[in-house]
């Protein structure tokens, strides 16, 4: 479990801040989405949970460890692991391998080939292992950068804005990239303001005015729409469909907010309809 408690923040040369007084907990094996305006401080909190930047006010636990302590910084160097908007930023290595194993320095040769194999596995790359980094699509050093994160065999990942600059196609491979690593028990905290990705959340924290404005848990979505669009959050366009269908009478449960679950819920009940 992640704990942030009574977290203030100011950047150097500013005298306001960013983050005033915040408290929220993130549950293992969920997925969080942080949502806010830009500036609101979204990134702020991911870069002070990771440790990259040094918390100043309030305190934040990770598993109980505070991270605060120098001397626990090396027991949570590989427990959270943290993805950036642009992959393009984060590359220090032509290849991929290279790139992957770089962290890793000091384990056994044959370890360090396991976990780049099983991270570039995860993100469905393993073909591309010995490619040049900078052959790929933005989309592709995306999922290497996950994949980088993932090798160090994390039990939490942080995703600020991941598929900001990728397009439609990359996007979808990273949500089934973040599905699927939660199925595998990883906690991920995703810091977004694109709508589908508040679909791929347990719940949604907005941020507003330096802390938490309002919690919004995944089977409220429907009922709690009107909150996105108060916060200048742009509503998911399957959401306002399903406000739609529901407005004439077709009230559907959707779990996974998906336009397959939703196509095959509306193909059922035809069905039904037709035939009873």
């Amino acid at each position: 479990m992640i704990k942030v408690e009574n977290v203030s923040y100011i950047y150097k040369g500013s005298n306001k801040k960013i983050l005033d007084n915040l408290n929220f907990e993130i549950n293992k094996g969920e997925i969080v989405a942080i949502v806010g305006k830009n500036g609101s401080g979204k990134s702020t909190i991911g870069k002070l949970i990771t440790g990259i930047i040094k918390l100043k006010k309030g305190n934040i636990l990770i598993d109980d460890i505070d991270i605060s302590k120098n001397k626990n910084s090396k027991m949570l160097k590989n427990k959270i692991g943290i993805v950036f908007q642009n992959p393009e930023n984060q590359i220090i290595f032509n290849n991929i391998y290279d790139e992957l194993s770089f962290s890793l320095n000091g384990l056994p040769k044959a370890e360090i080939e396991k976990r780049v194999n099983m991270a570039l596995k995860q993100v469905g790359m393993l073909n591309e292992k010995d490619y040049d980094l900078y052959s790929l699509s933005l989309g592709q050093k995306q999922r290497i950068m996950i994949a980088e994160v993932l090798a160090k065999n994390p039990e939490y990942i942080i995703f600020d804005e991941v598929t900001t600059m990728i397009d439609s196609e990359g996007k979808d491979e990273i949500y089934e990239i973040i599905k699927n690593l939660k199925n595998k028990g990883y906690t991920i905290i995703c810091i977004t303001n694109l709508a589908d990705e508040i679909l791929l959340a347990d719940r949604t924290l907005i941020l507003s005015d330096r802390n938490i404005a309002c919690e919004i848990k995944k089977d409220e979505l429907i009922t709690k729409a009107p909150i996105l669009k108060e916060f200048g959050i742009k509503e998911p366009t399957i959401l306002k469909i399903l406000i739609e269908l529901k407005k004439h009478g077709i009230d559907l449960n959707l779990k996974e907010f998906s336009v397959t679950e939703l196509v095959n819920l509306l193909k059922g009940k035809i069905i039904n309809e037709k035939f009873n």
